[in-house]
């Protein structure tokens, strides 16, 4: 991979140029935004996001809300295992960060000193991506649309290739969809607990959405949860 970053003539180096001269033409304020965002925004807006499907699953209830909880637990944990995975990934594979060896590009975020390939912002964001497609077919979608824009931003940054981006999403997505029946068998016995707790239940269902109802439109009521979307 290493060799990647060697000629300018590659296709990687190429397409970061590409992407990065954007920055070099955006006014002063818009790459300033941008390096919030690919750094920290995005990763938050995830992080709600996982959170608002969980809001509107506890909402409405349902005999599959257990199921679909233990999915949407799943995705922060599935980002998490990813980018675990991906430390001695990174060491072996031991690559520059680009602008180390590559003049003239425009570098939003200061003290990235280590290595390059792959992104964990990458990894992260398309991980929880996955996980959340596994709960809920339209949460999911909007989740790979902030995880594809997120390694763009990385890209845009001049923090990252295109292919340390590509690696990220697909380490991301593996580590969350391979492992994900284990992580069903293993957590969704533990929600179904935390619904009949006179406690917790309110995790797993809001008052007056009890686990007699219905099942959630769009919910999976078997292990692992199918994605389906939830009725409006």
């Amino acid at each position: 991979m290493a060799g990647l970053a060697e000629s300018g003539s590659n296709p990687d180096v190429d397409l970061l140029y590409d992407i990065n001269g954007l920055a070099k033409e955006a006014p002063h304020w818009f790459d300033r935004l941008i390096g919030f965002v690919g750094e920290y925004g995005l990763l938050l807006a995830m992080v709600l996001l996982v959170l608002w499907c969980w809001w509107g699953v506890r909402r409405r209830g349902g005999e599959g809300a257990a199921s679909s909880v233990a999915a949407l637990i799943w995705a922060p944990l599935a980002a998490a295992l990813a980018v675990l995975v991906n430390v001695p990934i990174r060491g072996f594979v031991a690559r520059p960060r680009p602008f180390v060896d590559h003049q003239g590009l425009d570098v939003l975020v200061a003290g990235k000193t280590d290595y390059s390939f792959v992104s964990d912002h990458a990894t992260l964001t398309m991980a929880m991506a996955a996980g959340l497609f596994v709960a809920h077919r339209t949460f999911g979608l909007i989740g790979l649309g902030l995880a594809l824009l997120e390694g763009f931003c990385r890209v845009y940054m001049g923090v990252h290739y295109p292919t340390d981006v590509v690696g990220g999403f697909a380490l991301g997505t593996a580590v969350a969809l391979l492992l994900s029946p284990l992580a069903a068998a293993l957590l969704t016995p533990l929600t179904k607990a935390i619904e009949r707790s006179p406690r917790a239940g309110w995790l797993i269902h809001a008052r007056g959405a009890g686990a007699a109802k219905c099942a959630v439109p769009g919910a999976r009521t078997s292990s692992p949860p199918e994605a389906r979307d939830l009725a409006a």
